[in-house]
């Protein structure tokens, strides 16, 4: 069975489009990639830090948040090892983003030495943290033993 003239060009078609969704899928989930580094891995990364789009994760250092607006810069500390942070998202920074916090930075280190955040996570750990004295898991205590009494049906 010979293909014809149509066939072949139909079939071609195909091939080149099939191909171009390919190459868009790959380049994409390449561009979109992120690699978690620690803050001395990123100083030890070399060249390749700024190439990459990274997430760095550290404490905010107590003092170091200097609000601009909806940006923000600060200071991520990781054991001895200190990041600065510039915050340029299109949301303002979370509301548990404050001093001593768990934060988590995504974006690309600059050869300026500062760390160009697109993204930032916060989370504050005392906020989970079981109340002072109280042994974790511990059922909590209920709040009343008082009997409530409700008035009689009439």
């Amino acid at each position: 069975m010979a293909l014809t003239k149509p066939q072949i060009k139909i079939g071609a078609a195909v091939v080149v489009i099939l191909g171009v969704v390919a190459w868009l899928a790959v380049t994409g989930a390449n561009a979109t990639k992120s690699y978690y580094v620690t803050i001395q891995e990123l100083h030890a990364m070399g060249g390749k830090a700024y190439t990459r789009n990274l997430r760095v994760a550290g404490n905010v250092l107590p003092g170091s948040i200097v609000h601009n607006g909806a940006n923000a810069d600060f200071v991520l500390v990781e054991n001895a090892n200190q990041l600065r942070v510039s915050y340029e998202g299109d949301e303002p920074p979370p509301d548990t983003f404050k001093d001593d916090s768990q934060a988590l930075a995504i974006g690309t280190y600059g050869r300026d030495g500062v760390f160009h955040a697109t993204q930032l996570q916060a989370k504050c750990a005392s906020k989970y943290a079981p109340a002072p004295g109280s042994k974790p898991g511990a059922a909590a205590a209920p709040a009343s033993t008082a009997a409530v009494v409700l008035p009689a049906a009439r």
